[in-house]
């Protein structure tokens, strides 16, 4: 079985525009409000990069637990993980951008303040670039592995191609894990260098997992709308669902738990995060962010019914897109902007990442066939109901 993706014109347009539009948005905002548009360029490029990142972690978790299920979507995860590059160059260009957002990088400061200077030998400009080049390089050296095997499996077939990405993703899993929770404690936590909070990684690295399944999921629903993947069933929907429904659980909790110890101890080096957070906007934004990253992906896909139909599942995965942005909103903003701003700038900047994003993860699933006719798994993927 083979089948190609083709790219419209339409869709290449639509993704040009996108861009464009982006490109104008940051240099307007460069020229006007420079502070806000690098508060945008961090939230816009993490929110993408953290996509990718989930969607290499979903695709690591298929071959290691020799999931059957999925295997006719594959390709949708790995053309995610193609955004790295990109994003690579967008984390190193933010360089010039790093006093405008972060406090710890300004030498004053640093002076003033006994945490700051204990903190430094971690938070200072070289090695936090260096820990960037690091982070991205293992990621897209070991992406572009498995790239490879998956399309060398497609030509020659057999075992022995499966068998090494299971390997590989065995690795790959824990260098995900481990990079990625210090990635969110450099770009997020480090914001506010006074503040801690021994869950925030764990509870960043389950966001970019739930965000990542549900926009897999998005890409095989259009898609198959569009005629490919003919074979997507009600099981095939059950299980991103699950995936989705999953999650939002353990996103939940880690939320709640991280609110309610710091709430009970009360220690100020902690509650002072949220005593920031705790007015105007920011106070809607956290019962906000409970409700469209939690609550409603877990009331509305807990039934099976529900949890099987594309009507359904389709505005839960666009209140998750949402809901992961104002939740980075809701991180990034007090740190670098203060007061609560969203306006042309934001959504212009946004949509500029979306349409690259989305350009991406469609000419590279247009590279190969969609789905991996040599897959062992495959035929099972076909036939899976339940």
């Amino acid at each position: 079985m083979e089948e190609k993706l083709v790219i419209s014109q339409k869709f290449k347009l639509l993704t040009y525009v996108l861009m464009a539009l982006g490109v104008l948005s940051y240099a307007l905002g460069f020229i006007f409000d420079a502070e806000r548009t690098w508060a945008s360029y961090l939230l816009n490029n993490y929110y993408f990069v953290s996509l990718a990142i989930g969607a290499a972690f979903f695709g690591a978790i298929q071959y290691i637990t020799q999931s059957g299920w999925s295997a006719m979507f594959k390709r949708v995860p790995e053309a995610m993980v193609a955004y790295l590059p990109f994003a690579a160059l967008f984390f190193v260009l933010m360089y010039f951008g790093m006093h405008s957002i972060f406090e710890w990088t300004h030498q004053e400061a640093v002076q003033h303040d006994y945490l700051l200077q204990y903190k430094s030998p971690y938070l200072n400009e070289t090695f936090f670039f260096i820990r960037v080049i690091v982070f991205f390089g293992v990621w897209i050296l070991m992406s572009t592995v498995l790239r490879k095997l998956s399309l060398r499996e497609d030509e020659a077939g057999g075992i022995v191609y499966f068998e090494k990405q299971e390997l590989y993703s065995k690795i790959f899993i824990f260098i995900i894990a481990f990079s990625f929770s210090l990635f969110s404690v450099d770009m997020l936590m480090s914001l506010e260098p006074h503040w801690y909070s021994t869950l925030f990684a764990a509870k960043s690295f389950i966001a970019a997992f739930m965000h990542a399944s549900s926009i897999i999921a998005l890409i095989v629903i259009v898609l198959s709308r569009q005629g490919y993947f003919k074979m997507l069933n009600g099981s095939h929907l059950h299980d991103f669902t699950r995936y989705i429904f999953m999650t939002s659980i353990i996103w939940g909790y880690f939320n709640f738990v991280e609110f309610m110890l710091i709430w009970y101890g009360n220690i100020p080096e902690e509650t002072v995060w949220f005593v920031h957070r705790w007015h105007g906007a920011y106070k809607i934004l956290f019962f906000a962010n409970i409700i469209l990253n939690w609550a409603i992906p877990f009331l509305v896909l807990m039934p099976r019914k529900s949890s099987r139909s594309k009507l359904i599942i389709l505005p839960v995965i666009f209140i998750l897109i949402i809901g992961q942005y104002a939740e980075l909103y809701y991180i990034i903003w007090p740190a670098t902007v203060g007061e609560a701003k969203f306006g042309l700038l934001e959504i212009g900047t946004f949509l500029g990442n979306a349409g690259l994003f989305t350009w991406v993860v469609g000419t590279t699933l247009a590279k190969a066939s969609l789905v991996p006719r040599n897959h062992p798994y495959l035929q099972e993927s076909i036939q899976h109901h339940f």
